[in-house]
């Protein structure tokens, strides 16, 4: 496939997850935010998948899954009502995975700049936290994907001027935040020089540190609109009411990416969580999972190992 053969499928591709990414469809929902989440689906161990784990590779704790997360914010992840246990989409993610392979789940919160590190060393077997296939990743990690990965423009609720932003020229002269070292920094980060270039005007681009204070700079006035993962900001919208979705881009834009388990290079695991999740799609509970997350819209079809991740820039 072309180059521009790529572009095509991607802007078809987005164009569908527009169509159905509204935050009031994906979460007609009321989350389970107690730490026993009796809701969790849970499966069965899968023969093969325990089968492909390499035979010298040994977990950090024996007898289960050590899976580092980030929590941060739903539905991805996040802390229960007693603050201490991780519920969200990533968790559920991990618990089938570690049931596949017949083993105990535990769970390490992380911040996400130590994620790499501490994979690569051993302190933990996976990391299960929106983490984006790129081809400059893939040379240190390997991956197993689970999600497509979605961006979400979104504005002020009661905003009357800004109803579409789908394309570099619909975020010129506007105050855009974007989470710094992100996939959709980069991808706003082109916009704005794109726009340079064809005489627009410039594109502010703002960074917050902390989720509250990106939302109060929106629902003020201070920013126009926000880049970020769709999945947290769809959440955030229906259960605030205060901003909405205008636009929906992929994590890979010009081309789509995907979200996967991160595993350590040549470890041997990356394949034998491969095909727990693809056990785990084709029996429904990997459905269940989204569903029960509002993220039904972000499914894939079949989980691949290592495959074609973003260029490096």
């Amino acid at each position: 496939m072309s180059r521009s053969s790529k572009y095509v499928a991607a802007a078809i591709k987005v164009a569908a997850f527009a169509a159905v990414l509204a935050p009031t469809a994906l979460y007609a929902l009321t989350p389970d935010l107690s730490p026993e989440q009796k809701g969790r689906p849970r499966a069965e161990k899968v023969p093969e998948a325990i089968a492909a784990i390499a035979k010298d590779f040994k977990f950090a704790n024996d007898g289960a899954l050590t899976v580092a997360t980030t929590p941060f914010e739903l539905p991805l992840d996040a802390y229960a009502t007693d603050t201490k246990t991780a519920i969200g989409n990533e968790p559920d993610i991990a618990q089938l995975i570690a049931d596949s392979l017949g083993l105990k789940l535990e769970l390490v919160p992380v911040a996400w700049p130590d994620w790499p590190l501490g994979l690569a060393s051993g302190k933990f077997d996976a990391v299960i936290s929106n983490v984006t296939v790129t081809e400059a990743r893939k040379e240190k990690f390997d991956f197993s994907t689970y999600r497509h990965d979605v961006l979400g423009f979104y504005v002020k609720a009661d905003n009357k001027t800004i109803e579409a932003i789908s394309e570099p020229k619909d975020v010129a002269g506007l105050k855009v935040i974007v989470s710094s070292g992100t996939n959709q920094e980069q991808i706003l980060l082109n916009w704005a020089k794109k726009n340079k270039e064809a005489g627009l005007q410039p594109t502010e681009i703002q960074y917050y540190d902390d989720s509250a204070v990106r939302h109060l700079a929106i629902e003020s006035g201070r920013a126009d609109a926000d880049l970020e993962p769709n999945a947290t900001e769809a959440f955030y919208a229906v259960q605030n009411g205060k901003t909405r979705l205008v636009g929906v881009v992929s994590g890979g834009w010009p081309l789509t990416a995907e979200i996967a388990v991160a595993t350590k290079k040549g470890s041997g695991l990356a394949d034998a969580i491969t095909l727990a999740l693809n056990a785990q799609i084709k029996n429904g509970n990997y459905a269940k999972v989204l569903e029960r997350w509002g993220l039904t819209a972000e499914h894939i079809d079949q989980s691949r190992t290592n495959p074609p991740g973003l260029p490096k820039s």
